[in-house]
């Protein structure tokens, strides 16, 4: 029998203490070995015993969430969920923590926090599992660099295709398009997905072309990381708004909480926003955007899928793939979690399978 995923949550607040716990010990394969109060009162429990994973609040008394976590990434680094509010101050510090080496967000409301809990402990039990599997070796050489997600929608809900945003490619065989020279790339992450973008979108020159990205984040996080992103690249980035144009040096980022989608206005690109249900558990959806270039773009597209748990995206880039255009999936030795990559090459809807410092070069010469 498997060894119990060994857990610690760390939170000032006794009511998540206590939720955070139920939902975990209904679950036979973890358990909580450790609560406390505050960091100190942690790193004390933990001379006794390590956890696999941490649960970790932002903001505490005596020592904060973000403190916390840099000095267990420094002495003994440990796959840590952050727990954050989802006002903007939170949000901030949450990518600053993503940025030191999290691997995902739990993000609760100021109000109601139990009930909201209670709801999604399928989503905690999910974020758990993801962690406890994370490449830590991956996060600390990313972190040397900077970012990481989130993907808080990993519960036990209807997984639905992206059929339920828009047909199927296949339906669109034949249909007219017309001539453009200009090129999308489309990429798709989640966990460890923060992170493994801003080691690509650094490397990249104003110059190249147009990028639409779904990154699994909840709202309100997205837009603050694209504006992290911008002022870190020589491209510019920004989370999407229904209308916008695809172009070159600029990258959109699908605003969490909403599906996008590429669209073609006689030989220009511009991005659909829209609600609608969960794809694949997600929204945005990896499928949803893929599936929307391989309509759109065809054989003018470049799809790289990155790392990520589960399988949003894997047949979004089969459909890339089986329009023309050219795919790429990141390789396991460099993805903190090798689920949506590992999908993705199983369908062989990969061209290439690139480690995440050769993927730069990759969009550089489709560019080009």
């Amino acid at each position: 029998m498997a060894e119990k995923i060994r857990v610690m949550v760390v939170d000032d607040s006794a009511v998540v203490r206590q939720v955070v716990t139920q939902a975990i010990s209904k679950d036979p394969s973890m358990e909580v070995i450790a609560t406390a109060q505050d960091p100190l009162f942690a790193l004390e429990k933990m001379k006794k015993q390590w956890p696999d994973v941490l649960i970790v609040d932002i903001e505490m008394p005596r020592m904060d969430g973000l403190t916390f976590l840099k000095k267990v990434m420094a002495e003994r680094p440990t796959p840590i969920i952050i727990c954050s509010s989802l006002a903007e101050k939170g949000a901030q510090v949450t990518l600053e923590a993503l940025a030191a080496g999290a691997v995902s967000i739990i993000t609760k409301p100021k109000i109601d926090v139990k009930s909201f809990l209670e709801d999604a402990s399928n989503d905690i039990v999910g974020s758990i599992k993801a962690a406890a599997r994370a490449n830590v070796t991956a996060l600390q050489k990313m972190a040397v660099r900077r970012v990481t997600p989130v993907d808080p929608s990993l519960g036990l809900r209807a997984k639905n295709s992206a059929d339920v945003i828009l047909p199927s490619p296949a339906l669109h065989h034949g249909a007219k398009m017309y001539a453009t020279t200009d090129k999308v790339i489309a990429i798709g992450t989640s966990t460890g997905g923060t992170q493994a973008l801003e080691a690509v979108l650094t490397q990249l020159p104003a110059v190249s072309s147009g990028i639409v990205i779904v990154q699994h984040m909840p709202e309100r996080f997205t837009a603050l990381f694209a504006q992290r992103l911008n002022g870190l690249c020589n491209i510019e980035v920004r989370e999407a708004k229904d209308g916008d144009r695809v172009r070159p040096g600029l990258a959109l980022i699908a605003p969490g909480g909403k599906h996008m989608l590429l669209k073609r206005s006689g030989a220009q690109y511009y991005v659909e926003v829209k609600d609608g249900p969960l794809v694949n558990r997600h929204k945005p959806s990896v499928d949803v955007l893929f599936r929307s270039v391989a309509h759109a773009a065809g054989k003018n597209a470049l799809g790289i899928i990155m790392t990520g748990m589960g399988d949003d995206g894997a047949r979004g880039l089969k459909e890339m793939h089986d329009a023309g255009a050219q795919t790429v999936a990141e390789d396991e030795s460099t993805c903190v979690v090798f689920g949506m990559p590992k999908e993705a090459i199983k369908l062989e809807a990969a061209d290439r399978i690139l480690p995440l410092d050769q993927i730069p070069a990759a969009i550089l010469g489709y560019s080009s």
